[in-house]
């Protein structure tokens, strides 16, 4: 009997982009269910990949503006427009992205969102009244503070001279708002991950280490953020650090809530609006998504647990197919507590079908034959 199977994977981080890891799947499935009928909706969920695939959904032409990057180098980001003009798609790693430095020849002191404002500046000169800015794969861990300089912020010290580097917020004194506040009617921050800006865990301590940051330097780093957090508190209220979503790209998040207004929403909601994903995950008898790794932290915004989490509530069978699958990792259950379910399995690349070193190799092949596998164990 032919299965309907709807194959909605995010990114596999590093190797695979979302309509790669999508394509893969279904090669390898239907080599051994050609009668299956499959429908590719490739998802992000805020992160790498997220401007491409909503312009696409939104019919957006392209455009690219000059800016710099996390480094202060020159390079050009991509934006998107949809037809209207009244909706605009950023993803900000197009800037601060860690995908665009070499490795590690810059250290996460030396990065800041500057490059950001300019990009948003460009897109409020086209008129558009609504934006929506995806977080994710940032190299900066600035708070914001690079992106509130481009649009015009001026911080003090104890002394009146103007900080300059995000290092510096330990001694922040004050800080002035432009006299021009950007100009959109609506700014709606796409977050992959639901961390507050601040204590164990905040951007600093989850994701800096990431990103190069080492433990000595983990301290400088929080108190700077403390300090932002502190200045601001008049503005935005004593919680606002804690919020879910704060800590995104290494607080770019509390950034754009703090100096551009921006409001958070999980990003894998924002895409399964757009592509209509909970009609498309109840007309589905399988629906299949995967990721590279499959751990704690993918059903705490994360495309591929959303994807789950829809389709354990909607009764309907989840596979899901990873790089690898970490122990921390609990299956989605009907009620949402993470109990697990009789309808959710998981099939990982590494090892069952390959090596770390050979999954890196040859992500698409290795990634097929783990849909090759599990479609052969597939009963109708």
């Amino acid at each position: 009997m032919a299965l309907r199977v709807l194959i909605a994977p995010d990114k596999f981080k590093g190797t695979l982009t979302a309509p790669e890891a999508a394509a893969a799947i279904a090669r390898g499935w239907s080599e051994v269910r050609p009668q299956d009928r499959l429908e590719l909706v490739p998802m992000s969920d805020g992160g790498e990949g997220f401007g491409e695939i909503l312009g696409e959904r939104l019919g957006a032409e392209r455009r690219t503006c000059a800016t710099t990057d996390a480094a202060g180098r020159s390079c050009r980001a991509e934006w998107w427009v949809a037809p209207d003009a009244g909706t605009a798609i950023f993803e900000t790693a197009q800037v601060n992205g860690l995908a665009r430095l070499p490795p590690g020849q810059y250290h996460p002191f030396q990065l800041d969102t500057f490059g950001i404002g300019a990009v948003l500046r460009d897109i409020e000169q086209a008129g558009v009244r609504r934006l929506i800015l995806g977080l994710g794969g940032s190299a900066t861990n600035d708070g914001g503070f690079g992106l509130a300089r481009a649009l015009g912020w001026i911080f003090r010290d104890g002394a009146g001279a103007e900080i300059r580097s995000w290092t510096d917020l330990d001694q922040l004194a004050t800080a002035a708002p432009p006299p021009r506040p950007l100009g959109f009617e609506q700014i709606v921050v796409a977050v992959d991950v639901a961390n507050p800006l601040l204590g164990p865990t905040g951007a600093t301590r989850v994701y800096g280490p990431q990103k190069g940051l080492r433990a000595e330097d983990l301290p400088k780093a929080e108190a700077c953020l403390v300090r932002l957090a502190a200045m601001l508190k008049p503005q935005l209220g004593p919680a606002a650090e804690q919020e879910p979503g704060a800590g995104a790209a290494g607080g770019l998040g509390f950034g754009l809530k703090a100096f551009a207004g921006g409001a958070f929403r999980p990003g894998a909601a924002i895409f399964s609006e757009l592509a209509g994903l909970e009609e498309k995950i109840r007309q589905a008898d399988l629906v299949i998504t995967g990721e590279g790794a499959l751990d704690e932290q993918s059903r705490m915004g994360k495309g591929t647990g959303f994807v789950a989490d829809l389709a354990a509530r909607a009764g309907k069978r989840c596979l899901c197919l990873a790089g690898r699958i970490s122990p921390s990792f609990r299956a989605p259950s009907p009620d949402g507590a993470g109990g697990g379910s009789k309808n959710f399995a998981a099939r990982a690349i590494v090892p069952d079908v390959a090596t770390e070193a050979e999954s890196r190799a040859q992500p698409a092949k290795r990634l097929r034959c783990v849909a090759v596998c599990a479609a052969a164990a597939q009963t109708d």
